[in-house]
């Protein structure tokens, strides 16, 4: 009887396990690997893409309590986008919220997600955001006649003061946008709802995207770039070949905190060939110091 009684408390654990939600998650993840691969650019191989997703419910659990529609819509924004979610290289995150009263995925672009997005428009000659320190030298003004002057110590830099967008166009045209500490935790508080988000672990770069979708709303900008950049911070339950052009469904009035445990991977899925970080590395394209109409020379001592 005691050995019947294992093997059907056995059976149940499997069977418990079988259900549960992760394991569910796990198995609609792989079913969407056909929509995965029509929607993925070339840099990024299906297989590549699903096990980052699957490493992301890995080690955010609180993922697999989330609807499965948004946690798809999640997922499919960020692959139609072609951006990696939640791995060091900060492109893209997928965020557990509780929007009303439910447990779901929020998609959010890191900085350096926008920049890339920005360069594949065909539209930016150069564009990055940096971070100003209390002893650089940091002069900006608006304007009939903007300009920005950042010359970085070389040392002792202190502690970080103002964050700051700019981009060239490859028409000449030009902007920037200046932030300082207070005006980026002012907008976390107001828009950034999650007691563990990208905020804790990577804020410089979630102030830099800050700056640089507040230059990017007045730059002249085609259409699909802006749709792109909007489905930065957005829930949505609707899966289609467009995600850009599917409704937002986060009701900022209700968002409540979820409390998220994140779970250190031993081997991150994330890890890229050596010839795939090539490609990476490739998107991001450095300022070319004469294109500037300002100064980012470093300090003379």
């Amino acid at each position: 009887m005691a050995v019947k009684q294992a093997l059907a408390n056995k059976a149940n654990g499997k069977k418990q396990v079988a259900n549960s939600p992760q394991k569910n998650l796990r198995q609609m993840i792989q079913a969407m690997q056909p929509q995965i691969e029509k929607a993925l650019p070339s840099v990024i191989t299906p297989e590549r893409f699903t096990r980052m997703v699957l490493t992301a419910v890995s080690t955010t659990p609180q993922l697999a309590n989330c609807t499965q529609e948004s946690f798809m819509g999640a997922m499919m924004s960020a692959a139609q986008l072609g951006l990696e979610p939640n791995t060091p290289l900060g492109q893209a995150y997928i965020i557990p919220y509780r929007n009303h009263g439910t447990m779901q995925a929020q998609f959010q672009i890191g900085y350096k997600g926008m920049i890339d997005l920005a360069h594949r428009s065909g539209e930016f000659k150069s564009i990055d955001a940096r971070v100003v320190f209390e002893n650089d030298v940091f002069e900006y003004e608006y304007g009939l006649e903007p300009r920005l002057i950042h010359k970085p110590a070389t040392s002792n830099r202190g502690k970080a003061i103002y964050y700051y967008a700019v981009y060239t166009l490859v028409n000449g045209g030009f902007g920037f946008e200046v932030m300082s500490v207070e005006d980026v935790k002012e907008h976390r508080r107001k828009f950034s709802k999650a007691r563990t988000s990208p905020w804790d672990t990577n804020f410089d770069e979630m102030a830099k995207k800050t700056v640089l979708k507040r230059v990017l709303k007045y730059a002249p900008i085609k259409t699909e770039f802006a749709k792109q950049v909007n489905t930065d911070s957005t829930i949505k339950t609707n899966i289609s070949e467009s995600m850009v052009d599917e409704q937002d469904q986060t009701d900022w009035d209700n968002m409540e905190e979820a409390e998220v445990e994140v779970i250190d991977d031993e081997e991150p899925a994330a890890q890229e060939p050596a010839q795939e970080q090539t490609e990476q590395q490739q998107a991001f394209i450095p300022i070319p110091e004469d294109d500037l109409p300002f100064s980012t020379e470093p300090e003379q001592e």
